[in-house]
């Protein structure tokens, strides 16, 4: 490369007055760098031996193709129609980012497709272009309603994930920083999964309880109207994280009172990949004090002087595309393409396409759990409240979730998501997925191989 060479790099150190290249690097800890060969020769110029190298290193990879895959937690396998792929992938929509005067309103108008549809899913009227996941949706959210009210703590439950509660504490900022907001988590109740009511204490500085149906663990909370009516009463404001594809079946998040809902847009029409954004979306009642405090933009649509629709921006100034640091929140490039995929699945499927399939993956699910309950040892906690996720308990079989889950792989088969660690009080325990993808004969053989993992 240009920059490599010798004298380039000597001016390059001393305009901006350092000695050797490692010196730019010092802010990385020392067991954070790799000490060994990457396996290619200093200076390599063959393209070809670059290629066969990282080919080699993808092929190490096992797939959700070659294999029968129960993982979730975040990312799930859902069926992608080929006309998304056909329609995302065309060049008005996969090669501009701002576009041009002639595609930007083809392109606004899809966008503005996608925020309708979605917010008529939600039952809520005002819907942001997405953010690059549910964790960064959750975290915009919840300093939304820190500046609405004035206040410094959020009330989360333990059951969210591990993942996304490290995303949210990075949005909440630490102790003495510029306006921290405070992360208090309330236990779940280990009877039935929900949050525990009597737990949440909301008070006088509590900007905003944010819960989860279905929760992390799969299960689906009750108290959702119950608790954000409390929420109301004190001031405090409801952030409702949700997966879109149990809306089909579950109440809307805006007719159980939410007032700020977020989720992720992966499971509408979103391959799974990992390495970058999978959409999260941020969603209102339209009123102008919600409006006002997005940090995402927005798009709307008015009549031309010559009664035409057009679509365009609006409240730009405050994000940070306007107005950089002084924007109400930080967004940058973020996952705009999902959008185009996301109102495409959203128009195939329809509101009835939508509970055609909750109803398919809820009857999946519930004969999964049925069957892996029926073997010796193992137990499914909480199987009647539960949506396409659901907790296997594997404790009394005297085996780890992480040798159960190595014998599955040598039958080509992802075993649920290893729990014990961050929730040890669970035991042995698996989250496990089980979508529209899922057939009898899947969950059969997965039954097999258990038996004979736990033989």
């Amino acid at each position: 490369m240009p920059n490599s060479a010798a004298e380039s790099k000597a001016t390059m150190m001393a305009a901006v007055g350092v000695a050797d290249v490692d010196e730019l690097f010092e802010q990385i800890p020392e067991d954070h760098l790799a000490r060994e060969s990457n396996g290619l020769a200093p200076g390599v110029r063959s393209e070809a031996t670059v290629r066969r190298l990282v080919r080699g290193l993808i092929d190490r990879n096992d797939d959700c193709v070659a294999n029968l895959s129960f993982l979730g937690a975040g990312l799930w396998q859902h069926h992608v129609p080929a006309v998304v792929d056909e329609i995302v992938t065309r060049s008005e929509f996969l090669t501009p980012v701002w576009g041009t005067t002639s595609s930007d309103f083809g392109r606004n108008q899809a966008w503005f497709e996608y925020a309708s549809m979605l917010g008529e899913l939600l039952a809520m009227d005002f819907v942001g272009l997405p953010v690059y996941s549910w964790g960064s949706a959750a975290g915009n959210a919840i300093r939304m309603a820190a500046r609405l009210t004035g206040r410094g703590e959020v009330v989360v439950p333990a059951s969210i994930s591990p993942e996304r509660l490290m995303v949210i504490r990075t949005y909440c900022g630490l102790v003495g920083g510029n306006d921290p907001i405070s992360v208090r988590l309330v236990d779940f109740d280990p009877a039935s999964g929900t949050v525990d009511v009597a737990a949440l204490g909301l008070g006088p500085d509590t900007a905003a309880v944010y819960l989860e149906t279905p929760n992390h663990l799969g299960v689906v909370e009750t108290a959702v109207a119950e608790i954000a009516a409390a929420a109301r009463a004190n001031g405090t404001e409801t952030v409702l994280g949700v997966d879109p594809i149990s809306l089909g079946l579950l109440a809307a998040p805006g007719d159980l009172g939410a007032d700020v809902v977020v989720g992720s847009t992966q499971p509408l029409g979103v391959h799974l990949h990992a390495g970058g954004g999978v959409g999260g979306f941020i969603a209102t009642r339209d009123e102008e004090r919600y409006a006002r405090e997005y940090p995402t933009l927005q798009v709307s649509v008015a009549e031309t002087t010559r009664g035409e629709r057009s679509f365009g921006m609006t409240l730009f100034h405050q994000s940070s595309y306007g107005s950089r640091e002084d924007g109400n929140d930080w967004t940058g490039n973020s996952v705009y393409l999902w959008t185009v995929a996301n109102a495409v699945y959203m128009s195939l499927l329809g509101p009835q396409g939508f509970a055609e399939l909750g109803r398919t993956i809820l009857a999946n699910a519930r004969y999964a759990a049925g069957r892996v309950a029926e073997l010796d040892g193992v137990t499914v906690r909480w199987p009647d409240g539960f949506f396409k996720e659901f907790v296997v308990d594997f404790s009394a079989t005297g085996r780890s979730v992480a040798d159960i889950n190595a014998g599955l792989r040598a039958h080509h088969v992802f075993g649920g998501k290893d729990l014990s660690t961050d929730f040890p009080d669970l035991g042995q325990s698996a989250l496990y997925c089980v979508t529209e993808l899922h057939t009898a004969d899947d969950i059969d053989a997965l039954v097999t191989a258990l038996k004979e993992v736990l033989a």
